[in-house]
């Protein structure tokens, strides 16, 4: 089976993490918080989570090298039952929706490249549909395929995202930087706060996703913890770099007005001209490409691991006889997504997906002091620093998280916990159809 280094999955995770959320949300936080100081706290907390995350999962992935992730810490932590619940919540919302979401902002920003009347939204589903199915036919070819095209991709965002952060500093610099004295709109309300966090959370997301590969990554014991924690302190400060560049061209009122999702192109319009504009909103539908196709690689072998466990439909485990993938389950994982595409809306899907994702990212977390305790130390093994502080931190960070959206956006709150309850009885249905299956054998 064909395998990839460090630095392809290390493209993996950037790709993973960087998808439309960075070039959309701040536009949201604007009209939600109105206090730019306050926007920029609250990514650079998120960034500080992200990085603690990583080394907690850095020490997951060491000490669990195999394919599946989060399933597979949760599996040994917890038992059977949450780690069945974890891969049901990363089918329906972990990738599905992230995947959904990312496609949803490539045609926001392809439909400001070439300015089309799409009154009615189809076109903009249609550009969704068909950058999701593409990616699928890649990833279906096999590691190498997928693995060079990630690549591409990856490249191609960090260059572009580089030329925005460097070309919007380097404007401001002649012109003054104007977001020290940029005053606020309002006093945002914690409610609110919350939510902001919540939803800049989501957009760090993915610093796990080497753990879900792990079984096509040369040496993934080692250089796990090297891919997750390098990765995710890169995106951090890229992040933040961007939206010092956001919150010094525009002001906030200039942020919050419709259209609120293309942030990155109002800024290059207001630095550049709307030219620009046009020219970085294209760049940009290449960056959050590659966020699809990554999620569209990682996903799947969250349910292939399930069904090679007997946790689902035996089906799922096969791998394709030519390339080694499981492309059953890649279709899988897209067909869901394109449903999501149809009926969902961005915003939506962000506070929806990082409510419960936040939850099980918190289970996770916690589950390296059962690891600890039980787990043996091999010499190659890394171990996060400041246990029991930082894991404790996280996890009670990311339960307050949790608990102040149910409060104060309690209809995606409930979709979400349904979506999670949904999958007990399926996995009782399962469990029973795979002891009837090794019954019979």
């Amino acid at each position: 089976m064909q395998k990839i280094g460090w630095f392809t999955a290390t493209c993996v995770l950037i790709s993973n993490i960087v998808g439309g959320g960075i070039f959309t949300t701040t536009g949201i936080m604007a009209r939600d918080l109105g206090d730019p100081m306050l926007i920029l706290l609250l990514w650079f907390m998120g960034a500080l989570f992200a990085v603690g995350g990583a080394m907690i999962y850095g020490e997951l992935g060491s000490r669990l090298p195999h394919a599946g992730g989060d399933y597979v810490y949760l599996r040994e932590a917890y038992g059977p039952l949450v780690a069945f619940l974890s891969g049901w919540t990363s089918f329906t919302i972990g990738f599905g929706a992230a995947v959904a979401a990312s496609a949803i902002s490539f045609s926001s920003y392809a439909l400001r490249v070439i300015p089309i009347v799409d009154e009615q939204g189809w076109l903009a589903k249609g550009l969704s549909l068909a950058l999701l199915w593409m990616a699928t036919f890649l990833h279906c070819q096999g590691v190498g395929t997928g693995g060079r095209v990630q690549l591409l991709l990856t490249t191609t965002k960090v260059v572009a995202i580089g030329g925005l952060i460097l070309g919007g500093l380097w404007t401001m610099a002649d012109q003054g930087f104007g977001l020290l004295e940029r005053p606020a709109l309002r006093q945002p309300t914690v409610g609110a706060s919350a939510i902001a966090l919540v939803i800049v959370t989501y957009c760090y997301l993915g610093w796990n996703v080497a753990g879900y590969i792990a079984s096509d990554i040369v040496d993934p014991q080692r250089t796990l913890p090297k891919i997750m924690i390098g990765g995710t302190a890169f995106v951090g400060v890229m992040y933040l770099q961007l939206n010092v560049v956001y919150l010094s061209a525009l002001s906030i009122a200039e942020l919050a007005q419709e259209p609120i999702v293309p942030v990155a192109e109002k800024a290059a319009a207001a630095l550049w001209g709307p030219q620009s504009g046009r020219i970085v909103a294209a760049i940009l539908c290449l960056s959050i490409a590659g966020a699809v196709s990554a999620m569209t690689w990682a996903g799947p072998r969250v349910y292939w691991a399930m069904a090679r466990d007997g946790m689902i439909t035996p089906w799922l485990a096969k791998l394709h006889h030519r390339t080694a993938v499981p492309a059953r389950a890649i279709v899988f994982q897209s067909l869901w997504a394109s449903l999501l595409i149809v009926s969902g809306t961005f915003e939506q899907l962000l506070v929806y997906s990082g409510l419960v994702l936040s939850f099980f990212m918190a289970l996770t977390l916690s589950s390296i002091f059962h690891l600890r305790r039980t787990g043996p130390v091999g010499i190659q093994q890394y171990q996060a620093p400041l246990y029991p502080f930082l894991p404790v931190t996280l996890v009670c960070g990311a339960a307050a998280l949790v608990i102040s959206s149910m409060l104060e956006r309690p209809a995606e709150s409930l979709y979400g916990a349904v979506t999670v309850l949904s999958g007990i009885p399926l996995y009782y249905y399962w469990r029973r159809a795979d002891s009837r299956h090794r019954h019979k054998s």
